[in-house]
């Protein structure tokens, strides 16, 4: 082993990486405890807001629509689709001109959870990036960017 490691950085607290793990880990934790009294994880809860924002504009959502809007792996989003439909909070029917695809559709169940949901949710995000003040707007769009930048390696 060598004497010393290197690091490029000189603490922690100037690596990006470091701090976006340690943030997203703090923030999973505080996501978690506010789903757990709805009976949701936290991908449960991504995937039936996408299906409920892009029910907004579309009717024959379907299980490749939510996969992209949320950029998930397909076959983990069907996965999930499936224990959201055991739990009554989705169900899906035949796509009208698309043999291969199902169209998913919130349940009116799933509907009111998704909508309690949000709400805490939401309030959480206000809550725990509350200390960013005016500099909120900043942040929001230099993640919008690294997303972009960085979504199709």
């Amino acid at each position: 082993m060598p004497e010393k490691i290197e690091f490029k950085f000189k603490s922690p607290n100037e690596s990006p990486g470091y701090l976006l793990a340690n943030l997203t880990l703090l923030w999973q934790r505080k996501q978690k405890k506010i789903l757990d009294p709805l009976n949701l994880t936290h991908t449960q809860f991504v995937l039936l807001a996408s299906l409920g924002w892009l029910s907004r504009e579309n009717d024959f959502v379907t299980q490749v629509d939510i996969a992209n809007q949320g950029n998930a792996d397909r076959m983990m989003v069907s996965k999930v689709l499936r224990t959201l439909e055991e739990k009554k909070f989705i169900h899906r029917q035949e796509h009208p001109t698309d043999t291969r695809a199902k169209v998913i559709k919130l349940t009116n169940e799933g509907a009111e959870i998704l909508q309690k949901a949000l709400i805490v949710v939401e309030n959480t995000d206000i809550e725990f990036f509350s200390v960013l003040g005016n500099n909120l707007p900043s942040f929001n769009k230099n993640m919008a960017n690294l997303i972009d930048k960085n979504k199709d390696e």
